[in-house]
Order: C-alpha cells, then sequence, then structure tokens
C-alpha cells in the first residue's frame, strides 16, 4: 500500500525528494517510469496517473503536459539536457485543476483579480500568491534542480548564490558556515553571499541618488531587489520607468562577476521567491544565474540527502555589511542606501527620506501615490512580498522570524556601512583593472558595465 499524504502538496513534495534520492543514487533513469505507480492509490486511475507524471515533470523543470502513457524516461532525457529552465515559470496541472471547484486561487491574483489568473496572459508578475493559496495545489513552479545535477557529476563548477533571506531558515542555530559546508556536501563548489552584491548596489544607488535627487521635488525608485516590484512597475506604471534607478539586482550582479572571473561557471541562485526565477530568463538579464531554486526546495534536497546541518562543520567567510545583509527585510534597502549617501556626503542639504511599500498592495497604493502627487519622499522602495523577502512564498519560517534571524545576522556584521566593505574594492578592481594608487576612490571605479541595466522600452 502506498503511504498515505496529508495533501497533494505533501505528496508532491515527496516525489521530489525521491528524484532528488535516485539522480544521486545513480538510478533515476532505470526507475523513473515506476514512480507515479509507487505514489498512486489507484494504479486503474489513469486521470491519477497522469496527474503524478505531470508532479514529476515540474519536479524536474517541464511542463506539466503528461498524459497517462507518457514514457517518463523520454522526459528524463530532456529535463538533463536543459541549460536553462524554459518558461512559463509558474504552471497549472490540468489533470488536478479541471476536478477543482475552488476558486479561491483565481480570487487571490493580486495584479488583476476581476480578470482571473494571468499565468498565461504575459501579465503575471510571477509573485507566487496563487501557488500558495492552491486548494488542490494543482499550480506550482518548475523546480530547477534534476537538470544541475549533470555539472556536479561532471566536475563543472557550481555555485550557489544564496539570498541576505536565508539567515535562520534552515534552523535558529544553523550558521552560514554550516550553510556553506551543506551546499558543498551536496556538490557546489563554494557558497557567495548575494548580501555582497547587495553591498556593490548600495553604493551604485548612493551614487545615482546624489547625482539625480538635488531639488525638493526629485525623487529615485529604487530597482534593487524585488522582481515583482519592477514587474508591476514596469507593466502597469511605465510612466514611472524614468524615475527607476538603472541598476539590477543583486542576485544578477553576483551572477555577472561570477561569470567574469569563472565563465565555464554554472551559477545557481537560493531564495524565498518565485519571481527570481522569472527574473533570471529576462532577455537583458539570462545568462547571469543559470539555475534558481527555492528555500523550501533546498530543504527537501536537504532531507532527501539525509544531511543534518547543526551536525557540520563550519566553513566561515565574512563577506557581507550591515547594510547588505538588511536588504532581506522591507526598509533594508532604504537603510543601506541612506547611510551610505550620508557618508558620501554627509554636508548634503537635501536630506535622504525614504518610503517603503511592503506587499503588493502597498506597492499599488505608493505607486498610485506618486501618479497622483501624494508622496513627501525622495527615495522609494517596493517589496512584492509583506515584511520583504523574508515574508517570500517559498520562505521555510514564519515572516517575524525570519526578520528576527535577518535583524540578528546584522548586527553581527563586522562591517557596519556598504562603503567600507574592502571585498567590493577587490571586486570591482578587478573587473575595472584599477591600479593600487586608485582602488581607495570607490567612486571613480567602472562598475557601470557590470552593473547597469536600461528599463526604458521602446
Amino acid at each position: 500500500m502506498p503511504k498515505k499524504y496529508n495533501n497533494s502538496e505533501d505528496k508532491r513534495k515527496a516525489i521530489f525528494r525521491e528524484l532528488v534520492r535516485l539522480a544521486y543514487d545513480k538510478r533515476l533513469k532505470e526507475e523513473i517510469n515506476k514512480i507515479p505507480y509507487r505514489f498512486s492509490e489507484n494504479k486503474t486511475d489513469q486521470n491519477e496517473i497522469a496527474s503524478l507524471k505531470n508532479n514529476i515533470l515540474v519536479g524536474m523543470g517541464l511542463n506539466p503536459t503528461a498524459k497517462y502513457d507518457t514514457e517518463m524516461a523520454d522526459s528524463l532525457e530532456t529535463a538533463f539536457k536543459l541549460e536553462s529552465i524554459k518558461e512559463p515559470i509558474v504552471t497549472v496541472n490540468k489533470n488536478i485543476c479541471e476536478e477543482c471547484h475552488d476558486n479561491s486561487c483565481t480570487d487571490i491574483c493580486v495584479n488583476n483579480p476581476e480578470e482571473g489568473l494571468l499565468i498565461d496572459s504575459g501579465r503575471c508578475i510571477s509573485c507566487g500568491k496563487c501557488i500558495t493559496h492552491c486548494p488542490s495545489r494543482a499550480i506550482a513552479d518548475k523546480i530547477e534542480f534534476i537538470p544541475i545535477v549533470k555539472y556536479f557529476e561532471e566536475g563543472i563548477p557550481v555555485y550557489a548564490n544564496v539570498a541576505p533571506a536565508i539567515a535562520g531558515q534552515f534552523g535558529d542555530h544553523v550558521t552560514m558556515g554550516m550553510l556553506r559546508t551543506a551546499l558543498k556536501n551536496i556538490g557546489f563548489t563554494d557558497m557567495v553571499e548575494v548580501a555582497l552584491f547587495a553591498d556593490i548596489l548600495s553604493l551604485r544607488e548612493a551614487d545615482e541618488y546624489n547625482k539625480l535627487v538635488n531639488h525638493q521635488d526629485d525623487f529615485l525608485i529604487t530597482s534593487c531587489c524585488c522582481p515583482v516590484w519592477i514587474n508591476l512597475l514596469t507593466k502597469s506604471y511605465s510612466e514611472l520607468n524614468d524615475r527607476l534607478t538603472k541598476t539590477v539586482s543583486p542576485m544578477i550582479a553576483s551572477g555577472r562577476f561570477i561569470k567574469t572571473i569563472f565563465p565555464d561557471a554554472v551559477t545557481v541562485f537560493i531564495g524565498p521567491c518565485v519571481a527570481k526565477k522569472a527574473e533570471a530568463k529576462v532577455p537583458e538579464l539570462k545568462g547571469a544565474i543559470d539555475y534558481v531554486l527555492t528555500f523550501d526546495e533546498l530543504k527537501e534536497i536537504f532531507q532527501a540527502l539525509t544531511i543534518d546541518l547543526t551536525t557540520l562543520e563550519e566553513d566561515n567567510k565574512e563577506q557581507s555589511s550591515y547594510g547588505g545583509r538588511v536588504y532581506a527585510r522591507t526598509g533594508g534597502v532604504s537603510e543601506a542606501v541612506k547611510i551610505t549617501v550620508e557618508r558620501i556626503n554627509p554636508d548634503r542639504r537635501l536630506k535622504f527620506k525614504a518610503r517603503q511599500a511592503d506587499g503588493v498592495k502597498d506597492c499599488k497604493k505608493l505607486l498610485d501615490d506618486i501618479i497622483n502627487g501624494n508622496i513627501e519622499a525622495n527615495f522609494i522602495e517596493g517589496m512584492g512580498c509583506k515584511g520583504g523577502c523574508v515574508g517570500g512564498p517559498k520562505r521555510n519560517i514564519n515572516i517575524d522570524k525570519g526578520k528576527n534571524h535577518v535583524n540578528n545576522y546584522g548586527e553581527q556584521a563586522k562591517i557596519k556601512n556598504p562603503i567600507d566593505n574592502m571585498n567590493i574594492v577587490h571586486i570591482l578592481k578587478y573587473i575595472s583593472g584599477v591600479s593600487k594608487k586608485e582602488e581607495k576612490i570607490i567612486d571613480q571605479l567602472s562598475y557601470d558595465n557590470l552593473l547597469l541595466r536600461e528599463y526604458e522600452k521602446d
């Protein structure tokens, strides 16, 4: 008898763990056609078998298009050949969806709920809310791990670029050093904290703020972290594009830097966000980050491979400042840019005044206020999830706990202000070919070729 699961989400996670276990045991090819029947409650129910096969496809980064007679071994070959996951990122398992008559997933769509789900409309902002609110768990984002396994087996360097929100996500006493060791045990070459690149972006945005905000009516909209915020703004409030900073996200900057040093490396971002999977595939950004995993997916991988993080030795590296680490919660970007601006230009007469939006509805309200001239701020920050990245749909812990861990990790930083992070100097010096005499003059380093992104559309 197959094991009973509390819900379809638990079963889907169990199927993914089975894929991971078999992949590492090098038995996935010979066993994959058997997996649907191991999890089936009625092996003669063709719709159930097709639905389970679709869960396998999504678990391998493919579209859920399986029928009862689909050969899973053929699909596995396709998955292993994927150099990047194809869009759409958010998919619907129609075998499950067509039997469900609950509209709560439709009602939760925050961009245009009156039109229903926007998954196939080109206007989906990839917030992931429909995934977590789908009562039958028919909606899911593709998991991008199985295509990565081949690189581990071939000895190709694979770097884990972890989001600042990762602090505390895998246990109260699991340190960054333990996480680095765990990721290396999986097969990653090393772990890079994206908070380091948040420090770089703080310098970039502080510099842009200093140049562009000089009068009472001037303001700058940050583009640093949240792809949901950027998707919402560029798709529905395009008249504000000229106020948007031209920097890429720390995720993209981290991937570009690794590819600059190691052109043949594979880069994998790990965070709490579905929208980051879509951001990595934006045409002008594509190639910086090859794959994206979420915290809950990484948790299942650790479980599948029986990795107990609390028992691991620490492999610590001091990479980021307080400012970069607190990017993970609402207000963190504003705080990091503010303290950087104040260091760059302490005598500035027009003071830094920020306003933040917390969650998609609040983002829409803030953007409407800007359009209507109802703001008294000159730096605008939007976070698509309540609480910021710590509130992402693929987090492992609750928002308040995540925020506390991020703040505590920030306070532990030996470096407080991004401008004091000497790792930045070494990075920018490497990219720019700056001589030793110039390396201390951070604002003269040429980092535009790494960080510049144009959002304006023709």
